[in-house]
Protein backbone atom coordinates (compact mmCIF):
# COMPACT_ATOMS: atom_id res chain seq x y z
CA UNK A 1 0.00 0.00 0.00
CA UNK A 2 1.47 3.36 -0.84
CA UNK A 3 1.79 6.22 1.62
CA UNK A 4 -0.86 7.92 -0.30
CA UNK A 5 -3.73 5.13 0.10
CA UNK A 6 -2.41 4.77 3.63
CA UNK A 7 -3.21 8.27 4.95
CA UNK A 8 -6.28 8.51 2.62
CA UNK A 9 -8.13 5.97 5.41
CA UNK A 10 -8.04 9.33 7.65
CA UNK A 11 -10.08 11.38 5.20
CA UNK A 12 -12.69 8.96 3.34
CA UNK A 13 -14.27 5.95 4.74
CA UNK A 14 -13.76 2.81 2.90
CA UNK A 15 -16.01 1.25 4.05
CA UNK A 16 -19.19 3.90 3.74
CA UNK A 17 -21.81 2.71 1.01
CA UNK A 18 -20.96 -0.96 1.06
CA UNK A 19 -24.28 -2.95 0.76
CA UNK A 20 -23.58 -5.97 3.02
CA UNK A 21 -22.87 -3.48 6.42
CA UNK A 22 -25.20 -1.06 7.79
CA UNK A 23 -24.42 2.64 8.79
CA UNK A 24 -22.80 1.93 12.04
CA UNK A 25 -20.72 -1.49 11.09
CA UNK A 26 -19.35 0.72 8.41
CA UNK A 27 -18.17 3.33 11.29
CA UNK A 28 -17.12 0.87 13.61
CA UNK A 29 -14.63 -0.88 11.17
CA UNK A 30 -13.50 2.95 9.65
CA UNK A 31 -12.03 3.26 13.33
CA UNK A 32 -10.56 0.34 13.51
CA UNK A 33 -8.47 1.06 10.07
CA UNK A 34 -7.65 4.15 11.40
CA UNK A 35 -6.59 2.47 14.80
CA UNK A 36 -4.52 -0.03 12.34
CA UNK A 37 -2.75 2.86 10.27
CA UNK A 38 -1.82 4.75 13.77
CA UNK A 39 -0.10 2.18 15.03
CA UNK A 40 1.36 1.05 11.90
CA UNK A 41 3.18 4.63 11.89
CA UNK A 42 3.80 4.06 15.29
CA UNK A 43 5.81 1.16 14.34
CA UNK A 44 7.38 2.82 11.92
CA UNK A 45 8.80 5.62 13.53
CA UNK A 46 9.86 3.28 16.61
CA UNK A 47 11.80 1.37 14.39
CA UNK A 48 13.74 4.41 12.81
CA UNK A 49 14.42 5.88 16.43
CA UNK A 50 15.63 2.45 17.58
CA UNK A 51 18.03 2.15 14.22
CA UNK A 52 19.87 5.12 14.07
CA UNK A 53 19.64 7.68 17.83
CA UNK A 54 18.43 11.21 17.46
CA UNK A 55 21.55 13.53 16.91
CA UNK A 56 19.50 16.36 18.33
CA UNK A 57 18.46 14.46 21.72
CA UNK A 58 22.10 13.50 21.77
CA UNK A 59 23.18 17.32 21.44
CA UNK A 60 20.71 18.28 23.93
CA UNK A 61 22.10 15.24 26.69
CA UNK A 62 25.41 16.35 26.01
CA UNK A 63 24.80 20.16 26.70
CA UNK A 64 22.80 18.55 29.85
CA UNK A 65 26.39 16.48 31.01
CA UNK A 66 28.56 19.36 30.91
CA UNK A 67 25.88 21.55 33.13
CA UNK A 68 26.03 18.71 35.78
CA UNK A 69 29.48 18.42 35.55
CA UNK A 70 29.45 22.53 36.30
CA UNK A 71 27.10 22.02 39.69
CA UNK A 72 28.92 19.47 40.85
CA UNK A 73 32.19 21.59 40.67
CA UNK A 74 30.04 24.21 42.32
CA UNK A 75 28.88 22.01 44.82
CA UNK A 76 32.18 20.83 46.10
CA UNK A 77 33.57 24.44 45.65
CA UNK A 78 31.18 24.81 47.87
CA UNK A 79 31.38 22.20 50.53
CA UNK A 80 35.26 23.18 50.96
CA UNK A 81 34.26 26.57 51.56
CA UNK A 82 32.02 25.86 54.26
CA UNK A 83 34.63 23.65 55.30
CA UNK A 84 37.52 26.08 55.35
CA UNK A 85 35.12 28.68 57.10
CA UNK A 86 35.01 26.62 60.59
CA UNK A 87 37.40 27.59 63.41
CA UNK A 88 40.48 24.96 63.48
CA UNK A 89 40.41 22.67 66.52
CA UNK A 90 43.59 23.26 68.77
CA UNK A 91 44.87 19.63 68.57
CA UNK A 92 46.98 19.65 71.22
CA UNK A 93 43.65 20.33 73.87
CA UNK A 94 41.85 17.91 72.30
CA UNK A 95 44.46 15.67 73.25
CA UNK A 96 44.97 16.84 76.57
CA UNK A 97 47.09 14.47 78.76
CA UNK A 98 45.35 13.06 81.23
CA UNK A 99 47.39 10.13 82.15
CA UNK A 100 49.09 12.26 85.14
CA UNK A 101 48.37 11.23 88.48
CA UNK A 102 45.59 13.72 89.89
CA UNK A 103 46.40 12.30 93.40
CA UNK A 104 47.87 14.17 95.93
CA UNK A 105 51.03 12.96 97.56
CA UNK A 106 51.95 12.40 100.99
Amino acid sequence: MSALSNSAVFEMNPYEGHPNLSELEAEVLWQYAKLAQNIKELVAETHRLSEAPDENLLKQLRALEMKMGLVLTLFKASVWAVINEQPAIDISEAYADTTADQTAMP
